[in-house]
């Protein structure tokens, strides 16, 4: 008869406890990674669970408990390298914390958002940071809340409600570029990129009271809509090249629009800065690299990613928290361009 086979015993918590001399407590603790257990009792555990061969099974201390340390992370558009620095913020201080980053990327789709938030849910997401797809409905904070997961709001606002949101003073840092060409001596100056939403609404805003407060008359065919990206960057800046009279200088929604107008001022044989003033908005770590090297507002992308990601863990940790809000203070960033 064939010997039996003898398998090796499964090294359990209760064995990484008796090693470490610690309370079973202590070592699940240490290995959730909490700040409450002093650095050299965790530093014991965790030699003597390397010791022992010991695995924590996360998904299942998850189950027993009907959480988890997740986070997902839903970003509408990862083309742009805004999102990216963003991402790179929130994912610093989330995973500082020992949480997990799920992200996911809604490519722009109310529809696709939907079906990665109920995704989150469905894999017991602790908390979800939102970039909101455009077109995505005001209504949507107020519909995830029977779900009990913390939400915060990153980047475009949904307008008036209780959730938690973390963004930029679009207004102040529009109004501050066109303030800068004004002072510089342009008064025929373009708005380009963006179509719709309360960032658009916030910055075109802050185009115009810029222009009011140097008793500029608002012209509408200066305000050239477009998709906030590089093609839709191109696509605005040819046609302010063909208004008669021909504006000298434009504020672009975002960096990557600017990016677009770039191009297609050097397409015309002209020269951003020397033939028209330009400035972008964001400051992604590409705009100082362009060509020229880009002008714009500053508004710390990856800082702004760590004040959400900060924000989320407020919610989780008290979840009767006031309303939190954070607007990144704008700077303007004068390169070569405008």
């Amino acid at each position: 008869m064939a010997p039996s086979v003898r398998y090796p015993r499964p090294v359990t918590i209760h064995h990484v406890a008796e090693e470490a001399s610690v309370s079973k407590s202590t070592v699940s603790l240490v290995l959730q990674g909490s700040p409450l257990v002093r650095d050299e009792t965790a530093e014991r555990v965790r030699e003597a669970a390397h010791k022992l061969g010991y695995v924590y099974n996360r998904r299942a201390a998850e189950l027993r408990r009907q959480s988890s340390n997740m986070i997902g992370v839903v970003i509408n558009d990862l083309m742009n390298p805004f999102f990216a620095e963003l991402l790179a913020g929130v994912e610093r201080r989330l995973m500082d914390a020992g949480y997990i980053v799920l992200m996911a990327h809604a490519q722009e789709s109310p529809d696709r958002q939907r079906r990665v938030l109920q995704s989150m849910r469905e894999h017991h997401a602790a908390g979800i940071l939102l970039c909101p797809a455009l077109g995505t409905p005001r209504s949507l904070p107020h519909e995830l809340l029977p779900w009990g997961i913390p939400l915060v709001v990153m980047v475009r606002s949904l307008g008036a409600g209780a959730y938690d949101y973390a963004g930029s003073d679009n207004e102040c840092g529009v109004r501050m570029a066109t303030r800068h060409l004004v002072d510089t001596g342009h008064r025929r100056i373009a708005f380009l990129g963006g179509r719709t939403g309360p960032a658009y609404a916030e910055r075109l805003r802050g185009y115009r009271k810029a222009l009011a407060a140097a008793r500029i008359p608002f012209d509408p065919q200066l305000v050239i809509e477009a998709d906030p990206g590089r093609g839709g960057g191109r696509d605005a800046m040819a046609r302010t090249l063909r208004i008669d009279p021909r504006p000298t200088a434009a504020v672009c929604y975002n960096d990557i629009t600017a990016f677009g107008a770039l191009a297609a001022l050097g397409e015309q044989g002209l020269r951003a800065g020397a033939d028209f003033a330009l400035i972008g908005f964001d400051n992604v770590s590409d705009a100082a690299h362009s060509n020229p090297p880009l002008s714009t507002v500053d508004i710390h992308p990856g800082d702004l990613g760590e004040q959400a990601a900060a924000a989320l863990m407020a919610r989780i940790a008290q979840p009767s928290v006031e309303r939190q809000i954070y607007l990144a203070k704008p700077r303007l960033m004068l390169r070569r361009s405008g």
